[in-house]
């Protein structure tokens, strides 16, 4: 929305035939949370707004730092915003200026009080407050009219005799003067507990031009009264800021007294919700169309359906995946691992006691027929968090972290990570032996090596194994469009379900999809059997 349509939105707002609403907000954040309610306008209260900032409602803030804040909620918004001006902050130069700067940050409006500046809030001492001279006040609403470039700028005029201590005679005289000046709405204010003031100045003015209420005071008061009035708008003034404060003092004094978060985690919002409304999806979405070519955003499905019968009770109520290595369960060192290296969005496919899979920072996915499937229909069920740059790992693999390093930098559509250390008698479980263009020359010089095939002996007719698969792939975009090529391919087959990692190698081969190949030489584990355990802590250690 540009700025001008949410100027004549404040406009349609001030002229409606029906009563609106309008609700404060005090920063970027509390903007964004109102408009989500739902409200079609935002009161930018002077009161709310000294308050975020931790000062006093006496303009000790400078108009500047409002229009600095302003700024921020204008950009996260599309609804229009009135500011609660005070008295312009200072004469009818400051108002010109104001103005002029409000248009500039998409600001709808600006509703100016007949007070002397510095201003004092109208609930303090209100009776003690001089007013400001109707003729001075009148040329400032003139100073803004005539500065404005965009005709459905608002200039809202504040009457505040009523807080003044003087009559409705009073409170007519000057609005007639400053709507006669300019003023595109009058808001006439009143400190009772009772709407009697509004009210009755509502009847004598008799709809000449919008009228615009705060029901601070007499908030028990039923709308429908307001409307009964002719009251064209609403605002409900500082309610986000009081709610705010009052949220935060609970908290605070809980925490400070039990010395724990546990009392109260469960009545705030979750971090993600913060990052939402700060609209962190819209930034990593910017960041995968604008840093393709010089950030790296992977994206890493873990395979990890199985129980692992051979650890006997120890995964009766678990994963293997989550038995504790070192006291911290095997997915956790893995997902450790892929934050060294900024892989942060992780897609778990869980099976065996998916419900226990109890760790942060995961999107899991549930393979119900894990107890009748292979790895390949896991892996189907994760394809909607297929990305351009993805790994795919068994979760039970633990390794030094220069691995994942070398995989991200390793050129390839596809590429799979082979361990030239055959001989390693410490690798237990059913291996996965590698043949490969060439084997590994112990050279520091990257070489450019592709994977023939992936079987289960070290030998055949032809050749001897090159290396051991260790159970990680890594996909770029053609490599991806492969990948569920093959998958779609594969599924057509009678023993889909029972296809594992290997079968898709070896079909993505035979399809003439090349399968790069990284080279290492140990320094990782595949956690098979209970002697895995005590390796694995080795490892890790």
């Amino acid at each position: 929305m540009n700025r001008k349509n949410k100027s004549s939105k404040l406009r349609q707002l001030l002229l409606s035939p029906q009563l609106e609403f309008i609700m404060e907000a005090h920063n970027g954040i509390s903007a964004r949370i109102v408009q989500e309610a739902g409200f079609k306008g935002i009161w930018a209260s002077g009161l709310a707004l000294s308050a975020q900032y931790g000062v006093r409602d006496n303009n000790e803030a400078s108009w500047t730092q409002v229009v600095e804040m302003l700024e921020f909620m204008a950009d996260v918004t599309q609804i229009p915003i009135l500011l609660d001006g005070d008295t312009g902050y200072g004469n009818f130069n400051n108002m010109r200026r104001l103005v002029r700067k409000l248009e500039q940050r998409g600001i709808a409006g600006v509703c100016i009080e007949d007070k002397l500046f510095p201003k004092t809030n109208s609930f303090i001492n209100g009776n003690r407050q001089p007013l400001a001279d109707i003729d001075e006040f009148c040329g400032k609403i003139q100073a803004g009219k005539d500065s404005q470039t965009d005709e459905d700028f608002c200039i809202i005029a504040r009457v505040e005799a009523f807080i003044a201590g003087w009559d409705l005679a009073e409170a007519m005289r000057r609005a007639e003067a400053y709507h006669a000046a300019g003023a595109d709405a009058i808001l006439i204010h009143s400190k009772l507990f009772r709407p009697d003031q509004v009210l009755a100045f509502a009847k004598e003015w008799a709809n000449r031009c919008p009228l615009v209420i705060v029901p601070t005071k007499y908030y028990s008061t039923a709308s429908d009264v307001f409307r009964e009035a002719d009251v064209s708008l609403v605002i409900w003034a500082n309610h986000m800021m009081r709610a705010a404060v009052a949220s935060m003092q609970a908290i605070a004094r809980e925490v400070q007294a039990s010395e724990t978060l546990v009392n109260i985690e469960d009545q705030i919002v979750p971090v993600k919700e913060i990052f939402r409304l700060q609209g962190a999806d819209e930034l990593l979405a910017a960041e995968k169309r604008y840093l393709s070519n010089g950030v790296q955003h992977t994206h890493a499905i873990v395979l990890a359906a199985t129980r692992g019968k051979e650890f006997q009770g120890l995964t009766l109520d678990k994963p293997k995946v989550m038995l504790p290595i070192g006291g911290k369960p095997l997915l956790r060192h893995l997902l450790e691992q892929f934050k060294k290296v900024s892989i942060n969005d992780v897609t778990v496919v869980g099976g065996y006691k998916a419900e226990t899979i109890d760790v942060p920072d995961i999107k899991l996915i549930h393979n119900q027929e894990y107890a009748t499937t292979g790895e390949l229909v896991s892996l189907t069920y994760a394809q909607p968090s297929f990305n351009d740059d993805m790994l795919v790992s068994y979760g039970d693999l633990l390794f030094r972290s220069y691995i994942l390093r070398d995989l991200l930098g390793c050129p390839g559509e596809i590429v799979a990570v082979v361990d030239s250390a055959i001989n390693n008698k410490s690798l237990s479980g059913s291996p996965d032996y590698a043949y490969c263009s060439a084997p590994d020359e112990l050279s520091v010089f990257r070489q450019d090596v592709n994977l023939l095939q992936i079987c289960k002996t070290t030998s055949n007719s032809e050749k001897k194994a090159h290396g051991r698969w260790i159970g990680m792939l890594r996909f770029r975009s053609q490599g991806r469009q492969s990948l569920e090529a093959a998958l779609s391919e594969l599924q057509t087959q009678d023993n889909f379900n029972t296809m594992s990692l290997t079968d898709l190698c070896n079909y993505l081969i035979k399809q003439g999809k090349p399968i790069k190949v990284l080279y290492i030489r140990g320094h990782w584990l595949d956690v098979n059997s209970l002697d895995d355990l005590d390796l694995a802590f080795q490892l890790q250690n």
